[in-house]
């Protein structure tokens, strides 16, 4: 029998903090609200026909499953920071590109993949993109290997953003 082996997510300071503070408010509020709302559901007699009871159970369980997803992330985590020079593709810096193939341009912005949302244009540098661009600069041409194939882009700016307000944590 094969053991199951955890992969530990690579967070920065900030990524940790924010992490706590919302198992920290799951434990003190969600869950008291959640066992009121269970509770208060229960009171309200039969439970083979009470939707209120069950949407209650599932609620508290979706938080205690979220509590239990991000206490085990932070056990195997290990804590990066950027290391990358001013003029380079690094964590938490945005970029800009241009596609070779057609001349598209588009912004990206390097984040943990805690807090990687492609739709928001956030990637992670674990993503093929984001790791292709890892340590380049501007004006150099990049190789991107995907799934489907291989395509340049050419970085034309690069800026340092920091963690904004707008990077929360993804949400399972």
């Amino acid at each position: 029998m094969r053991g199951f082996v955890k992969m530990s997510e690579k967070l920065t300071r900030s990524d940790v903090q924010k992490i706590e503070e919302e198992i920290e408010h799951r434990k003190l509020v969600v869950r008291k609200e959640a066992i009121e709302a269970v509770k208060e559901a229960r009171a309200h007699g039969d439970l083979s026909e009470n939707f209120e009871y069950y949407a209650a159970k599932l609620a508290k369980n979706q938080n205690e499953s979220r509590i239990a997803y991000l206490e085990n992330m932070l056990k195997h985590a290990i804590i990066i920071d950027d290391t990358s020079a001013e003029d380079e593709v690094g964590l938490n810096k945005r970029v800009k590109i241009v596609f070779e193939d057609d001349g598209e341009t588009e912004e990206y912005k390097i984040v943990t993949s805690i807090r990687g949302d492609s739709r928001r244009g956030l990637i992670s540098p674990e993503s093929p993109l984001g790791s292709a661009l890892m340590g380049h600069h501007v004006d150099d041409r990049v190789e991107i290997c995907a799934g489907t194939g291989s395509y340049f882009v050419r970085i034309l700016n690069i800026t340092n953003v920091g963690e904004e307000a707008t990077d929360t944590l993804k949400q399972y």
